[in-house]
């Protein structure tokens, strides 16, 4: 651990632990807990939640959390994940190894290893592998966003030692208050600070490139939904996305949420359950996957 992701995780748990308090299992959702999908029994577990009245095979969504790359767990997201669940989702909620103790591509691993459980516990969990989804939040976004080029982009693909598993596709994903174009212009600031922590050569020019989002887009990556609010303080990084998506011809929708009159809506607002347009935004992300079901 550095002082940074000390003070992050720290600062972070202190808002998570408000925005959460007092929430707790909705009664219409069942949910399983704990399960390893990986050799790490404390960073490679997942919850897998479905809506108690839905038989057979549904929709999977897979959350992938945020953080700032160094914080972070499935119970932080628990909450919002069973929100999604109860919109017709199989939603699958997961940890993974988190820097500065793991460096990339760790976190990118895991989410390939999320990705061959869901393929191979399709019948126990009751998934239907023909419309998985995603989303991401904040460097969760980023990491989903890399994932994405992953699957749809061979070259970006090869530069890794794991193989996406077979048959899996991304049908949509929402990448919320997220980052997608990594520079080092600014070396003193905290997000190249965290990049350092973060790659396993202290965040080379090269490193950077290879984690830039925008750098690994192509027309098959996976329709987008691309979310962010007046006062998130990354509101500005989703344009180089959006307009890379577009410039793909790659389906998307862009979303700037606010109240008007009303106090500003922070960083990843859809996270917390007590805000009605949190609710507003996860029912149009939900609608907007439903809308690629077939």
């Amino acid at each position: 651990m550095s002082e940074l992701s000390d003070m992050i995780r720290k600062m972070f748990k202190e808002g998570d632990d408000i925005r959460d308090a007092g929430l707790i299992t909705p009664e219409d959702i069942k949910r399983f807990d704990d399960i390893a999908y990986g050799s790490d029994k404390e960073w490679q577990v997942l919850d897998v939640y479905r809506p108690k009245n839905a038989e057979g095979k549904l929709p999977v969504i897979i959350s992938v959390h945020g953080g700032g790359w160094v914080y972070g767990d499935k119970e932080r997201y628990q909450f919002y994940c069973m929100s999604l669940a109860q919109r017709g989702f199989a939603v699958v909620n997961f940890t993974y190894r988190l820097a500065p103790e793991f460096k990339f591509p760790s976190s990118l691993e895991d989410t390939n290893l999320v990705a061959e459980f869901v393929m191979k516990n399709a019948e126990e969990y009751g998934f239907d592998t023909e419309n998985i989804f995603a989303v991401g939040d904040s460097a969760g976004a980023h990491l989903l966003g890399l994932y994405s080029g992953f699957l749809t982009n061979k070259e970006y693909a090869n530069k890794y030692e794991f193989k996406a598993p077979e048959g899996f596709s991304l049908k949509a994903v929402a990448l919320n208050c997220g980052v997608s174009r990594i520079t080092s212009d600014d070396k003193e600031s905290q997000d190249f600070q965290l990049m350092k922590e973060l790659l396993p050569g202290g965040a080379t020019d090269e490193e950077i490139e290879n984690i830039s989002v925008v750098n690994f887009i192509t027309h098959d990556y996976p329709a987008t939904f691309v979310m962010t609010a007046d006062g998130d303080f990354l509101k500005d990084k989703q344009l180089p996305l959006v307009a890379k998506l577009m410039e793909c011809n790659v389906p998307n929708v862009f979303r700037y949420y606010y109240v008007p009159g009303d106090q500003p809506l922070g960083h990843v607002f859809h996270c917390n359950m007590k805000l009605d347009e949190a609710a507003r935004c996860n029912d149009e992300e939900c609608n907007f996957f439903k809308s690629f079901i077939r």
